[in-house]
């Protein structure tokens, strides 16, 4: 009885130890995925942003400068377009005061190029594959200058509601959502230089 248990007994040891081991290897690559996430953040200027922001895609960006980026302008996207739908939502309440209504219709529009030009910030992206020396100085060019000028829309916007003629509930979700907005982009900008200068 003993001889035929011995296999069973080997075999599931075996079997243990293997799967223990993929456990603790797949442990380890998300925590070096993590670490990588970390570490790029420290290059910007709203650090804990940045690794709350991103951390959560740490496998998909496995290591990789090139993911980092495109991650880091996809939340700046998606960050930008919440905002956008929210300062929308807004110019459609009833009893603004005038000087409410055109801050909100200019932040929506400034708002709006900021989703365009980081959109399109992640197209061009996508798109360089594996260019080099002009071109990929060119492309890279490209996207630090629409970041920038995102970064200059969401700031114009944040602006429009300066000074005491626009005070209230209004004004202060506009600045939390704008000041989120701008930080997470001004993250991707530097990720973007980092890996511009690679």
């Amino acid at each position: 009885m003993a001889t035929h248990t011995t296999p069973l007994v080997f075999s599931l040891l075996i079997f243990s130890f293997l799967y223990a081991s993929t456990l603790i290897s797949s442990a380890s690559a998300a925590a070096g995925a993590t670490s990588f996430v970390r570490a790029s953040c420290r290059a910007t200027t709203y650090p804990a942003v940045c690794v709350q922001s991103l951390s959560t895609y740490a496998a998909s960006i496995n290591k990789s400068q090139k993911q980092l980026v495109l991650t880091a302008l996809s939340v700046s996207v998606d960050r930008a377009e919440s905002t956008k739908a929210f300062v929308a939502k807004l110019t459609r309440f009833r009893g603004l005061k005038p000087r409410e209504k055109s801050a909100l219709k200019d932040c929506l529009e400034e708002v709006s190029d900021s989703v365009e030009r980081l959109s399109k910030s992640v197209r061009e992206l996508k798109n360089m594959g594996r260019a080099r020396g002009p071109e990929y100085i060119w492309h890279m060019s490209n996207l630090q200058t629409w970041i920038s000028a995102a970064l200059t829309d969401e700031s114009t916007c944040t602006d429009g509601f300066s000074g005491r003629a626009v005070n209230g509930r209004i004004k202060s979700s506009i600045r939390a959502r704008m000041t989120n907005v701008a930080q997470v982009t001004s993250n991707a900008l530097a990720l973007c230089n980092k890996y511009g200068g690679k």
